[in-house]
């Protein structure tokens, strides 16, 4: 892993640099787009189990709500930091936009680790970030979910935090809620199987059976254990992936070439996505350094941990077999890596389009909580399908047509969606 010297704004301030000028945005736009339109900065004192009193350090950042209510999650993380947030925020703007969904692009932290903390000490942190916005969030404005170490416990308590201090009941708040609390069917494989949709088209256009690919994962949290599942389920086969190692600090690949068992490496997997290294080897998997996933013989690469993984340093051990990547986790590759890939002609799938089916079930589910009517899980696959297939087309052809990268013409859609939005509404 490369975390030196990384900042993921400056790296999603100089994505949408290129595409402005691709687009000739003029200059207010393209200030206005540049930067969050709004953000929150506070404190959040929680009463510890042990009768101290700690402080914790939140944010939330709204990049743009021209398009509609800010959308995005809230992440629990020991390093997290406002630039990755305000990075994430703009990601999600261009990630609503390019499928097409009435949303803005949100997100939120807080600079803590769950791993040491109690579930009580958990549930004062989301009910004390609540309380420190209730005016600046809700169904109307912005609407949060979960996100990196936060999970559908975590929104239930949030979403009754917001309804005591508003009086009522606003299931819309938020998403990403328990099933029977508001909560969605299909909302924990929509991610996952949103890039494998996005990936089975790709496969299509470059007239390949997915029985005939193999993969690598980096990653084996919720977004890549659907992402295995409906792969394999195409007939493809995952040969190696990679997790990180809570009690070692560090990352392990964890390869069987014959492919792996999801359900099997499932049982021996904990909370947080860690592989137990014992019982794998046992299983007769090879436990290897965490960057040899990027290393391996095959046709797709799933990046689907987090940010800053496929860097200049690293971009050349990938393999000349890969074909496709798939971006599953938001901003995996760096410009540097970028220009590499691009220029080896594999097809990538840019991180927010691939990973856009978990905010588009997001906002099925929205649209369910504010008409308290919920849908069969076919249906709600059924609808994901449909818009990512959609979306896939949309960039493919402008790609072809204009005969420029799949990231830039995601890009170009998005940002020239978003840019229309503002320009409608009189901002600019």
């Amino acid at each position: 892993m490369n975390t030196k010297a990384f900042n993921a704004f400056a790296m999603a301030q100089a994505q949408f640099d290129k595409v402005a000028d691709f687009l000739e945005l003029d200059s207010a736009t393209r200030e206005l787009l540049r930067n969050p339109l709004r953000e929150y900065h506070f404190s959040i004192p929680v009463h510890m189990d042990d009768g101290t009193f700690k402080v914790f350090r939140g944010f939330r950042v709204q990049h743009n709500d021209a398009r509609g209510p800010s959308k995005g999650g809230i992440r629990f993380h020991p390093q997290e930091t406002v630039d990755t947030v305000r990075a994430l925020s703009m990601w999600m703007t261009w990630k609503c936009a390019v499928v097409d969904i009435p949303l803005g692009g949100g997100k939120g932290g807080v600079i803590c680790d769950p791993h040491n903390l109690s579930m009580r000490e958990q549930e004062q942190i989301c009910r004390g970030w609540v309380r420190q916005l209730a005016k600046n969030v809700g169904p109307v404005a912005d609407v949060p979910a979960p996100d990196v170490m936060t999970s559908a416990q975590h929104m239930l308590w949030m979403l009754d935090e917001f309804e005591h201090i508003h009086g009522g009941k606003y299931p819309g708040f938020i998403t990403g809620k328990p099933v029977g609390m508001g909560g969605s069917l299909g909302r924990t494989e929509a991610t996952g199987y949103g890039v494998v949709y996005t990936l089975r088209e790709a496969l299509k256009e470059l007239n390949i059976r997915p029985q005939d690919t193999t993969a690598s994962v980096q990653g084996f949290g919720n977004v890549a254990q659907y992402a295995i599942r409906l792969y394999t389920q195409l007939g493809g086969t995952v040969v190696c992936v990679s997790c990180w190692d809570q009690s070692d600090e560090t990352s392990y690949s964890f390869r069987k070439k014959d492919g792996i068992d999801i359900d099997a490496l499932l049982k021996i997997t904990d909370r947080f996505g860690g592989i137990d290294k014992g019982k794998a080897k046992d299983m007769g998997y090879e436990v290897l350094p965490g960057e040899t996933w990027l290393e391996q013989e095959v046709d797709v690469l799933f990046p689907s941990a987090i940010e800053n993984q496929i860097t200049g340093d690293n971009v050349g051990k990938i393999s000349k077999r890969v074909k496709v990547i798939a971006e599953g986790a938001n901003g995996p590759t760096t410009p540097e890596a970028d220009k590499v890939i691009h220029g080896r002609g594999i097809f990538v799938i840019p991180d927010f389009l691939a990973n856009a089916g978990g905010v588009t079930c997001s906002y099925f589910e929205q649209v369910q909580s504010n008409m308290n009517y919920f849908w069969e899980k076919e249906e709600v696959l059924g609808k994901l399908d449909l818009k990512m297939t959609a979306a896939f087309i949309a960039v493919s052809e402008l790609a072809r047509k204009r005969k420029i990268y799949m990231r830039d013409a995601a890009y170009v859609i998005a940002v020239s969606r978003v840019a229309q939005a503002c320009k409608d509404r009189g901002w600019v």
